[in-house]
């Protein structure tokens, strides 16, 4: 008897703090000073190649950090970096990817018609590890393919904070 009600009351307590354990979760996430020094970073990397763009910085959620727009970059590429930005940090994935899915899947195609998301090369995840912690998105160079180098050369930047 003593040992039923012992293990029952150790499963009981086992079950709780299961439960609370995921009641509440512990998240990294991109902190205002980061999502700065990752846009400065990529506005001057596609700078030294000649490239007047914007570079706008989200968090995990998708919600805006930091915009960057370099001297000369036209008005549209601050709409373009912001919704490349946060497609990548939605969908945890680059733009160029998610563009070539939906150029070869049919299934995929319809991911454009997503409020908020813009399928163009140009946004990239930051991640903590494998833990996405927000994104950046590029507007403005010839190409989507450019852009993300220069978000990549961005984040490359700031590669050490990032463990």
């Amino acid at each position: 008897m003593k040992a039923t009600v012992f293990a029952s009351g150790l499963a009981l307590s086992l079950i709780t703090a299961a439960a609370s354990a995921q009641a509440v979760r512990t998240e990294k996430n991109m902190s205002l000073d980061l999502a700065n020094q990752i846009a400065a970073a990529t506005v001057a990397s596609c700078s030294a190649a000649g490239y007047n763009v914007t570079a706008a910085v989200v968090d995990r959620a998708g919600t805006l950090r930091a915009l960057q727009r370099a001297d000369n970059a036209g008005p549209h590429t601050l709409g373009a970096a912001q919704g490349k930005a946060y497609t990548s940090a939605s969908a945890k994935a680059p733009t160029t990817a998610m563009l070539e899915n939906v150029q070869k899947n049919p299934g995929a195609a319809t991911l454009v018609d997503i409020p908020g998301f813009l399928i163009l090369g140009g946004g990239v995840p930051v991640k903590v590890g494998n833990e996405v912690i927000g994104a950046v998105g590029v507007g403005g160079a010839p190409g989507g393919h450019l852009d993300e180098q220069c978000a990549n050369a961005g984040i490359a930047k700031v590669a050490e904070l990032l463990k």
